[in-house]
């Protein structure tokens, strides 16, 4: 027998079965690795709703301090003694109309992939296209969120409290001596990571319903035969 001839190759059945089987382990692989990194995603969001280093003092910032969607940090002086308020309970209390928004938006993001981590249950229950495309709607969908929040959230830069701290020179849309912090900056790229998650999702529920189509038709063609 010549290795490479067509005496060696595989039948076509046992060839398509082959490769049915590499496929359903790589998608396996890819949906464990999309799994991890949306419980990654859910975490970094609980950090960026949380913590309240989207703004802070700069040098020449009449008062030190920092500012979150809904928590906040102001001193006196340019000093390490800092009066902390609000939280997300208290909302009628954070200090703009805009906060407010960026928080609800903000929120909702965090609660709809929280939600699509425990809609992973559902692959025991539904079809795995079915649970990917419904974790792909919510992971747009808490993208959309991000983005809102994160257009929304500079419209409060013209708070007294945030006055207070930046200087008169602050208004919507410009933070006067302050600068943005890292919990905004990583809010910026949780909107990317949720649509590369959203994408994925979606692609690998087309690919189950591919894969589904191809069980369905080699089932057919072998019951042509017998």
């Amino acid at each position: 027998m010549i290795p490479g001839g067509p005496s060696s190759m595989l039948p076509s059945s046992e060839a398509a079965k082959l490769y049915q089987t590499n496929y359903v382990k790589n998608s396996r692989s890819i949906g464990l690795l999309w799994a991890i990194f949306t419980i990654l995603f859910a975490i970094i969001n609980v950090i960026i709703f949380s913590q309240p280093y989207w703004i802070g003092d700069g040098v020449d910032t009449p008062q030190a301090g920092f500012f979150g969607l809904f928590h906040y940090c102001i001193g006196e002086t340019i000093a390490r003694d800092l009066t902390c308020q609000g939280t997300f309970t208290e909302f009628a209390a954070i200090p703009s109309t805009a906060f407010k928004a960026a928080s609800f938006f903000v929120g909702m993001s965090m609660s709809l992939v929280i939600t699509c981590i425990g809609c992973f249950v559902l692959f025991f229950v539904l079809s795995t296209s079915t649970v990917y495309k419904i974790c792909g709607w919510m992971q747009a969908s808490s993208s959309v969120c991000l983005v809102l929040g994160c257009m929304i959230y500079p419209d409060g830069w013209d708070s007294d409290e945030v006055r207070r701290m930046c200087g008169e020179r602050t208004d919507k849309y410009s933070l006067g001596a302050c600068s943005v912090r890292w919990a905004y900056i990583l809010a910026i790229m949780g909107i990317l990571d949720a649509l590369i998650l959203s994408f994925l999702a979606f692609v690998l529920g087309n690919r189950q319903d591919g894969l589904m189509s191809e069980e369905l038709l080699a089932e057919s063609k072998e019951a042509g035969n017998a």
